[in-house]
């Protein structure tokens, strides 16, 4: 950056949710399904998420740093897709953030291991849950690979170590607060890359510091690198919670549902699809109409029509 430049904003680029959007889409479907508290259960959940992420923006929103940043990016690289919560770029480092809002204390065991405990009406609840780390470097890996396949051999040989350790981080926030975190025992880069919201900011300016001052990004090449995660971005990719319950929406006689803002039209009842025995639904997509089945996203069969 220029001698007597100084950016010191956080600009968000996208802020929006796919979570908001499927709290929207549940309510909406919320008087029409019989069981009322697996569907509310659904909407607190992702209401617990939603919070966990505004939490995380607050304290980005207040970093005093400079820094863009993206909310819920999805990428995808043939059929492997990384579903982000937060792409925050810096002068340094760009962090790919998986952020995880849970109730009760965490550690981490000398495998990477993440255990949950917490208590309910008295009793004691100690549980094993997927690593959040484990997705976060997976979000890294996609990205390297999209990253791959735009340069000849030359430019991986020379850039690949840099892509490694200077320009990407993957970047595990819980954003609860209140829970105690204990990495005591957890591997060295586990216990480095997860911490709770409230050190999100110290972490990102300890990062800085330790960063060669020659090699800091300018704020155009940041806005650059920023533009391209947003014109990459899948907007509408996302697992949608609804569609659980789409069939019993469908067997009540709703000849159409929308989901993820599209609108499912049934076919015929005897046409289903051939690799998992879902229904074919009637799709509109960004190359016209086509058929896809309703177990998307689980199945991706699709049939031009």
């Amino acid at each position: 950056m220029g001698l007597f430049e100084v950016f010191r904003d956080t600009i968000f680029l996208k802020e929006d949710s796919s979570l908001a959007k499927q709290i929207d889409e549940l309510k909406a479907i919320r008087d029409k399904v019989k069981d009322k508290d697996k569907i509310d259960k659904d909407i607190r959940l992702l209401e617990l998420g939603l919070q966990g992420e505004k939490e995380i923006a607050f304290e980005l929103k207040n970093a005093n740093i400079g820094m863009y940043v993206l909310h819920d990016v999805t990428l995808v690289y043939e059929d492997l897709k990384a579903q982000i919560d937060y792409v925050i770029v810096t002068k340094g480092y760009t962090y790919l953030v998986e952020c995880k809002n849970l109730l009760g204390d965490i550690t981490i065991d000398n495998q990477g291991q993440f255990m949950r405990s917490y208590e309910v009406r008295g009793k004691k609840i100690k549980e094993g849950i997927y690593s959040p780390y484990t997705q976060a470097v997976r979000h890294k890996d996609v990205l390297k690979k999209r990253w791959l396949s735009k340069r000849n051999m030359l430019q991986v040989m020379l850039w690949e170590k840099s892509f490694e350790n200077l320009w990407y981080k993957p970047l595990v926030v819980l954003s609860n607060s209140k829970c105690l975190l204990n990495t005591k025992y957890a591997p060295n880069d586990v216990k480095k890359n997860t911490i709770r919201v409230d050190q999100l900011v110290s972490y990102i300016k300890k990062d800085l510091e330790g960063y060669d001052r020659d090699t800091y990004s300018s704020k155009k090449n940041m806005l650059e690198l920023a533009e391209s995660f947003l014109k990459d971005n899948v907007e509408e990719d996302y697992y949608n919670v609804a569609s659980r319950y789409k069939n019993e929406l469908l067997d009540q006689g709703n000849e159409k549902v929308e989901l993820n803002k599209k609108e499912i039209t049934i076919i015929k009842d005897n046409d289903v699809c051939p690799k998992c025995g879902g229904k074919l639904v009637e799709r509109k997509g960004e190359y016209g109409d086509f058929y896809g089945c309703s177990n998307f996203p689980k199945c991706r069969y699709t049939l031009k029509k």
